[in-house]
């Protein structure tokens, strides 16, 4: 990784870390001294595993002239009796060319393939010119109003507040362990920050944000009910991007809006609020660009249970 210094978050040793600690198996291998790649493997009934590698480094090429890194690949998978194994490669779609045949392209991407990427190079100034009016003129109201935004490590109230927002929005939340697991391994090497924002000394939104060379990404968010009137979340959306350009990142990735063109998100996001169309309305507002990424590929070891697990389990 070393070798990688922009190597994606899910690459990184720390989340594979996490994962074990909740149901997943990760392993890793390096190959000559130059490429790797970290797999989880998920158990399923019968001694059979799944495996998943995240975002895996060198872009797309790894997909078609890495032959030997592959064989390693394949050799690790069926050591561990992976019916397939899903990919999901660490390029945007408009770059990607389809590998050979050993890959079937993915019907079901397990991380949001679409998202919002802020460049994050010029001065704070250029930044924010580059963002809705809306959105600059909620930040200055959240300051007139007395929000202030500070790091944080009370995980207890962040999964609170978390749980009020699920249930708001209707999306999943982690237990308060799962947090916790991932603020103690990724804060002490400076690649995570929880961010609080607070009024009169009450917290109103928070999220957790993380850094990996150039990039920074913006993965778990919330607030409460109180106060929603001084916009207290895009003070602190701003000061997370302000966290991560200070930690020399380029871009900030806001991490998933529904799955559709920029046409039709536009054109739908003031009348639709089911999925991830609540937050399309809030991350839109901070410029950027609509990014896809390209479509996760499953490699098949087992055909026929393949096709069992997509028919009666990956549906569930």
């Amino acid at each position: 990784m070393e070798n990688h210094p922009n190597a994606h978050l899910l690459q990184m040793g720390e989340w594979g870390e996490l994962k074990k600690d909740f149901g997943w198996k990760p392993l890793r291998f390096i190959l000559n001294n130059k490429t790797g790649a970290q797999i989880l493997f998920r158990r399923l009934p019968l001694g059979l595993t799944l495996g998943y590698m995240p975002k895996p480094v060198d872009g797309g090429q790894w997909a078609v002239d890495g032959e030997q890194f592959w064989v390693e690949v394949d050799s690790i998978c069926k050591k561990n009796h992976a019916i397939f194994l899903k990919v999901e490669p660490d390029v945007w779609a408009e770059e990607f060319h389809l590998p050979p045949s050993a890959f079937r392209l993915s019907s079901h991407n397990i991380q949001p393939p679409r998202t919002i990427v802020i460049s994050i190079k010029e001065n704070e100034e250029t930044i924010l010119a580059k963002m809705k009016p809306k959105c600059r003129y909620n930040i200055r109201l959240a300051e007139k109003k007395g929000v202030t935004v500070r790091a944080w490590d009370d995980i207890q109230a962040f999964h609170e507040m978390m749980t009020v927002t699920g249930g708001r929005d209707n999306f999943g939340v982690h237990s308060k362990e799962y947090y916790q697991r991932a603020y103690e391994l990724f804060h002490p090497r400076g690649t995570c920050e929880l961010l609080v924002a607070e009024y009169e000394g009450k917290p109103l939104a928070s999220l957790m944000v993380f850094a990996s060379g150039k990039r920074a990404w913006y993965v778990y968010g919330a607030s409460n009910d109180r106060e929603r009137n001084r916009m207290p979340a895009y003070l602190l959306q701003w000061d997370a991007i302000r966290w991560a350009k200070a930690r020399g990142c380029e871009e900030y990735d806001l991490w998933g809006v529904p799955d559709e063109n920029e046409e039709t998100l536009e054109s739908n996001f003031e009348s639709r609020h089911d999925g991830l169309w609540g937050v399309y309305r809030f991350k839109r507002g901070f410029g950027g660009e609509v990014k896809r990424a390209a479509q996760a590929l499953d490699r098949v070891y087992n055909p026929l249970l393949y096709w069992a697990y997509l028919h009666f389990i990956g549906n569930k």
